[in-house]
């Protein structure tokens, strides 16, 4: 049975998520049922990573077994039309054969998500529900000096939702950085992986940070507080983008 990874690209403004959940749209239900339409098997495909309601990919990945030994840009051609047809704003940039040993979520070594502030006094138009409008300046020298006492190996409790349900709040950072072109704020953040809200959570964290509010330092205590009630606001789904998932060469 051959597998195929997707790589793969949403606006999730519409979409309760990734992960199929009863009665709500979701990211991989809409792929699932392009897969169906396409040569009419009943799959499930796994994601690298699971997205919340209203937050956006580019470089999502996800890998499904298919019976038929299909031609990978057929497989790829014939998602997208039927993702089309049903009007899901979902595209599947590239589909190709790999290993059986090849999983999507397991497989990966890094993840890379991309949160985007739009800071202009002017309410959004062609970017309302995929940035984050505010319209308070924000120092984002101050926010990336704060943000670089997250980065390393720590006790992320701080910045983990309360319905996280990962084993353990350890997690290392590789990389938090932010920068500003123009009216646009830019937060990256690199990791094998992250726990659920951590990014959104660091993201609204260091708004508190450019607004004046908090010092770096207190970004750093909050870190060792181990305690989400020191988190600041998570920010909001609209201006998160998983960017990228990177693999072993070859997959």
């Amino acid at each position: 049975m051959p597998r195929y990874r997707l790589d793969i690209e949403y606006d999730g403004s519409a979409f309760s998520g990734w992960q199929r959940q009863a009665g709500q749209r979701s990211i991989q239900e809409a792929i699932e049922d392009a897969i169906k339409a396409f040569c009419g098997e009943d799959v499930s495909i796994r994601g690298a990573g699971r997205t919340d309601a209203g937050v956006h990919a580019t470089g999502q990945v996800a890998h499904v077994d298919l019976a038929k030994d299909w031609p990978a840009d057929t497989v790829r051609d014939a998602l997208n039309a039927h993702l089309g047809l049903a009007s899901d704003a979902v595209a599947i940039l590239a589909a190709r054969q790999v290993g059986a040993e090849f999983d999507a979520r397991f497989s990966a070594t890094a993840r890379h998500y991309l949160y985007r502030i739009v800071n202009r006094r002017a309410r959004l138009a062609l970017e309302a529900k995929r940035a984050w409008w505010v319209p308070k300046p924000l120092d984002a020298e101050a926010m990336d000096k704060a943000a670089q006492h997250l980065v390393g190996r720590h006790d992320f409790t701080t910045f983990r939702s309360i319905h996280c349900q990962a084993n353990s709040p350890l997690r290392t950072l590789d990389r938090l950085d932010v920068t500003r072109v123009g009216d646009v704020i830019e937060i990256r953040a690199s990791a094998r992986s992250f726990l659920h809200n951590q990014v959104r959570s660091m993201a609204g964290t260091l708004k508190r940070v450019g607004e004046g509010a908090w010092t770096p330092g207190d970004v750093k205590d909050a870190l060792a507080a181990a305690d989400r009630a020191r988190c600041g606001p998570v920010a909001p789904p609209d201006g998160l983008y998983l960017i990228a998932v990177d693999y072993p060469a070859g997959t």
